[in-house]
């Protein structure tokens, strides 16, 4: 017999814009819906640790996707995608995240986003937030400018090695050397323009300045995580970010940089389930009024 992981993948359609994109995603668990983004230029590799960590998915369904053009989900099917730039705006960004979700018929389920996810977090509570339980910024802020540049993509630089290299110092030395290498693998494969056209949205087309204290963390928790080596978005920058939603909460990962998820699985999950033990405090209070 044959040893088999508890984890499924398959794959939904969704529509966004006009757009038929054929997406595939792995889950794990049972509870309450815990949809997972990853890093920009990467994909849902980046939480196969959370996926089979029996302590989440014993009240969790976690749910971890790729974003079409970035894993096993193709850039849409119908349409010549290939004579466009690739520019990922917050606009397409929030409505895929809102009809993936309703896809799959998710009840209110919790949105936890990494790097351009991690900011996409913050749109989301913004935007939807009697949709999303709570939602959950890693290494997310309010505005995160100057990495949209020409090199990520250019003839003279070999993107997989240029944008995986640039992983590696924004990973914490003491993080296991063969999770480092694994996240580095992840953005070696990467498709040309991709990671850039994701910068676009996280250093461009993100900004929330000025607009923080819109967000209602009374209907819609957020929990801002940020690891302590991270020098893209510092825990600086996710502090000042948190202190101007009324009722938001950070927290500081020690020992931990930008991919925390696939760097550490091990010492990311203990902050983890602070957060998430907190959103199961809430859920049981709202049951028992």
């Amino acid at each position: 017999m044959g040893r088999y992981s508890t984890v499924k993948g398959r794959y939904v359609y969704v529509n966004v814009e006009d757009v038929e994109y054929k997406v595939y995603f792995e889950e794990n668990g049972q509870g309450i819906p815990l949809v997972c983004q990853h890093t920009a230029g990467s994909d849902n590799r980046q939480w196969r640790g959370l996926l089979e960590d029996e302590n989440i998915t014993k009240d969790f369904r976690v749910i971890a996707y790729d974003l079409p053009r970035h894993g096993k989900s193709d850039p849409p099917h119908a349409v010549e995608w290939w004579k466009e730039e690739y520019k990922l705006t917050t606009q397409w960004f929030l409505q895929f995240v809102r009809n993936f979700c309703e896809e799959l018929e998710l009840e209110n389920p919790v949105f936890m986003g990494s790097s351009f996810g991690g900011n996409a977090a913050l749109q989301l509570a913004l935007e939807y937030p009697d949709y999303f339980r709570a939602t959950i910024p890693v290494e997310g802020a309010d505005h995160t400018p100057g990495y949209f540049v020409d090199w990520w993509n250019h003839p003279h630089t070999h993107g997989g090695e240029v944008c995986a290299s640039g992983t590696w110092g924004l990973m914490a030395p003491q993080s296991p050397e063969k999770d480092r290498r694994l996240t580095w693998w992840y953005y070696s494969q990467g498709a040309p323009g991709v990671f850039k056209g994701d910068l676009y949205f996280y250093s461009v087309d993100h900004d929330l300045r000025g607009k923080l204290h819109l967000i209602d963390a009374d209907k819609c928790p957020v929990y801002l995580m940020t690891g302590e080596y991270d020098y893209l978005s510092t825990p600086a920058d996710s502090k000042r970010t948190a202190d101007q939603i009324s009722g938001a909460k950070f927290v500081e990962m020690k020992g931990i940089g930008h991919f925390p998820m696939s760097e550490n699985h091990e010492v990311f999950v203990k902050y983890l389930e602070e957060v998430l033990q907190d959103i199961l405090l809430k859920e049981n209070a709202l049951v028992l009024k």
